[in-house]
Parts: C-alpha cells; sequence; structure tokens
C-alpha cells in the first residue's frame, strides 16, 4: 500500500524538487542481463497515456493513479515479474517508492494513437524518445505499429518506427515492437486477430529499421500460434493477463508457447493487475506458471 503521505510526498517531490526524479533515474540499480533465460514477464502501464482507462464497467478506473501505483508495486514485489512498460510518468513515481531496482525498465515511446480517436493509426511518438532513454537509465523503449492498408497513417507509423528501432539499436537498447494489423469497423479500429494478418504483420515489423539486432516483438495470442511464430527469428513477448479462475487450459497454450525458441516470455497488462476477482497473487501465480517459475 502507498500512504497518504507517500503519494503527497510525490506530489511534493513534482512541484518542489523536480530534480530528484532525474536523479532517482541515474541511481537505479539495473540487472545485469536483459534476458537471463527464466522467461521474462512485463507489465505494462502506459495505456493511461492514450485515454484507455476502462475496466470493467467503470470507464476511467485506470484514472486513480494511486490505485494503479499500488498494483503496480504489488506486481513488481512478485518474482516472477521481470519489469514494467510504462510512461515516463509512471516510471518516474516508481522510481521515487524504489520499485525499480534490479527490474527491467522499458519505455513507452508513441502514445498519440488514443482509443477511439480518427487518428488512432497515426500513432506519433509523443512519449520518449531514445535520447530520453538512455539519459534516463532505462532499458529500452517500446511502440505500437498499427497497420492499417487503407489508412495512409500507417506508412508515417511504419517511417517513425523504424527511425526510431534504429536509434535505439545504435545504442545497444531493446526495441520492443508491437505490430498490429487493424481494420475500420464503424468509424474505429479493431484489430484483426485473423492468424494470416498477424504474420504479415510480423513479417513487416521483423523488417524495419537499419539494425534488427535489438528488436523484440510483442505478439498476440490468436489461432495456428505455430504458423504465425514462423514468420519470425525475433525475439518474442507473448501478450497473457490473467486467466481466469479456471485457466488452466490457458496456462497450457501458454507453457506449450514459451517453450518455443522465439518466445522469451510474457507481457501483461490491466487484465492482470485488476482481475476479476481481484487475487492478482492467484493471475501472477498462474503466469509463473506459464513461464516455469
Amino acid at each position: 500500500m502507498i500512504s497518504d503521505q507517500q503519494y503527497a510526498d510525490i506530489a511534493e517531490m513534482r512541484a518542489r524538487r523536480p530534480e530528484a526524479l532525474g536523479e532517482a533515474a541515474r541511481g537505479r540499480k539495473r540487472r545485469d542481463e536483459f534476458d537471463d533465460g527464466r522467461g521474462l514477464l512485463f507489465i505494462t502501464a502506459d495505456d493511461p497515456a492514450r485515454a484507455n482507462l476502462q475496466i470493467g464497467a467503470n470507464p476511467v478506473a485506470l484514472g486513480d493513479r494511486k490505485r494503479l501505483l499500488e498494483r503496480l508495486l504489488e506486481a513488481l514485489e512478485h518474482p516472477v515479474t521481470s519489469g514494467i512498460i510504462a510512461t515516463r510518468d509512471i516510471v518516474d513515481e516508481l522510481l521515487l517508492l524504489g520499485a525499480l531496482h534490479d527490474k527491467l525498465v522499458i519505455g513507452s515511446m508513441n502514445r498519440s494513437g488514443l482509443m477511439g480517436s480518427t487518428w488512432e493509426v497515426d500513432d506519433r511518438f509523443t512519449g520518449l524518445d531514445p535520447a530520453a532513454i538512455v539519459d534516463g537509465n532505462l532499458d529500452g523503449g517500446k511502440m505500437v505499429l498499427r497497420i492499417d492498408w487503407n489508412d495512409p497513417g500507417t506508412n508515417r507509423a511504419i517511417e517513425a518506427c523504424a527511425g526510431a528501432i534504429a536509434e535505439l539499436a545504435r545504442r545497444k537498447l531493446v526495441a520492443i515492437v508491437e505490430p498490429l494489423a487493424v481494420f475500420q469497423d464503424g468509424g474505429r479500429s479493431r484489430v484483426a486477430n485473423d492468424p494470416e494478418y498477424v504474420i504479415r504483420a510480423l513479417s513487416v515489423a521483423s523488417g524495419l529499421g537499419a539494425v534488427s539486432a535489438y528488436t523484440w516483438l510483442k505478439v498476440p495470442v490468436v489461432r495456428n500460434m505455430g504458423q504465425v511464430l514462423a514468420a519470425t527469428s525475433m525475439p518474442v513477448l507473448i501478450a497473457g493477463g490473467d486467466p481466469g479462475a479456471d485457466g488452466d487450459e490457458i496456462v497450457d497454450r501458454w507453457r506449450t508457447l514459451t517453450r518455443l525458441p522465439q518466445v522469451r516470455g510474457m507481457v501483461a497488462g490491466r487484465n492482470l493487475l485488476f482481475p476479476a476477482d481481484g487475487d492478482m497473487d492467484r493471475a501472477l501465480a498462474m503466469v509463473a506458471g506459464a513461464l516455469d517459475r
């Protein structure tokens, strides 16, 4: 739990000692290895920055920052959790709380594709850039690439992601790319989960950038995952979350996937932080089982 005084101290630090945030970043103890071979689990905390706040019936649940930070602290304390993917504001607050030592910290880079907006595909880089990732003592950057063959904003997004991948690689920092094939449905972008489209998106993302050595991919779990993952040799993180109270079948599927050579771990977000039954320890334990941790 975060006390009212701890939360007030964060607000006070932001207002009166903003330089303390940079000091906390520079003083963070980093992991010796990015991939230690034990199966990675990243927790995502970058949805608020693109106005994606809903949990269940509450449309603004993630808008409660203190509650979100409390859940993140709890998840980061679990031994299965390797690190976090977040925007700089959340990273700074976790740094002030001393929660990120020996964890992998990935900065979220493009957040302008606001959920439900008409420009969602044209997701510009409004978060961390490669220079800020270096200055902030972070371990890499994450970007989303929405691919819609009928939206010209896709071409701008591809070009921007290619440039960011190359700039991170030149600094020997990991770029986690989340390619999503999307289509328009009633004026909104929807993610296409057909394996053919996922394979197309992975193929595009794998070829981006002047340097490929530090590119990782975040991949949704769809049908025919063996065929899907055969599209790339890049290190892959599969999307996970809370498998549910009766999720043994899902956990078994995850476990099968994590034994493939490309799959280096999982990424989970709000469904893990805020499971339907409220029991995050159970959800984390099930993910740990899928990772054989």
